[in-house]
């Protein structure tokens, strides 16, 4: 790093008074600035510039297993313990934040409840076959805001959300619209969400009802239910929020709005369908069942 700190300034100081500086010999910087790199050098440092340009892309998010994945898509022949060292080395580390949880479900109530048709069988045939369904807080300093969104099962993408100051049964609904407009499913689609007030009001199921849809609701108090959607949100708050407030609501609607549409549906790789976002997977299942 010395050396190289010398190579930079050559032109405006004297190379003799940086070696003697930094506590490095003349002879030793030049030889140094002989050196041409070995084939395994210039591979090396190919793979750190594509894995410094993968994590400031993803906003700081990736760590060595998706990196790792890119990588390989690339053509790089490279191990996550190899991309792991070299993150190390480069300084960079995926985001994390300390879990916090406000609860946003009511299920003390008298609606009729759904029986848990999911059965945690996380997996659907096709898009638009399942959707779940679930309400998170997001802290804000000039009020409370609530997000309600739908996740279709197969493709990981998030199908219908809205953003709003109060949990009401209408935030839900418009969500659900949302999500039906965006992609007019045929009748009998699954609708996964938990027992709260929302979802089990007369409003929400007339609406199901006339989209044609079929309701499943979680067990009581098990979040493991409804797993899909909490990780989404889990992922919200690790990857955009990282344990930090919105400052204004007109911030917070921006951010998410970037996050969800720009982000996630479109750019963030998901595991669960081998490592490309949702929407590209949504556009390969459209090509190879295209008429």
């Amino acid at each position: 790093m010395k050396f190289l700190f010398i190579e930079d300034n050559r032109s405006v100081f004297s190379v003799e008074k940086m070696c003697k500086v930094l506590e490095v010999s003349t002879s030793g910087y030049f030889k140094w600035r002989k050196h041409k790199p070995s084939p395994q050098e210039i591979r090396r440092e190919a793979i750190k510039k594509r894995i410094k340009y993968h994590y400031y892309d993803a906003d700081s998010i990736y760590g060595s297993p998706k990196i790792t994945k890119l990588l390989v898509q690339e053509g790089y022949q490279v191990t996550e313990r190899t991309v792991s060292v070299y993150m190390k080395e480069l300084n960079l580390r995926s985001c994390v934040s300390k879990p916090y949880k406000v609860s946003t479900t009511h299920s003390n109530h008298d609606d009729p409840v759904a029986p848990n048709r999911l059965n945690q069988h996380f997996t659907a045939p096709e898009p638009n076959k399942i959707w779940v369904a679930d309400i998170t807080y997001i802290p804000c300093r000039q009020g409370r805001l609530y997000l309600a969104a739908i996740l279709d099962l197969y493709t990981r993408e998030i199908v219908g959300w809205r953003l709003d100051g109060h949990m009401e049964t209408s935030l839900v609904l418009q969500a659900l619209e949302d999500a039906y407009t965006l992609r007019n499913p045929e009748k009998g689609l699954l609708h996964h969400s938990d027992r709260g007030t929302q979802y089990a009001s007369t409003e929400y199921r007339d609406k199901l009802k006339e989209f044609g849809m079929e309701a499943s609701m979680s067990r009581t108090g098990n979040c493991y239910d409804n797993a899909c959607a909490e990780s989404f949100f889990s992922l919200i708050k690790k990857e955009l929020m990282r344990g930090q407030r919105f400052q204004t609501k007109e911030q917070a609607y921006a951010e998410i709005y970037r996050y969800i549409e720009l982000f996630y549906n479109r750019k963030r790789i998901h595991g669960s369908i081998g490592f490309i976002s949702p929407v590209a997977f949504k556009q390969k299942y459209d090509r190879q069942h295209a008429a």
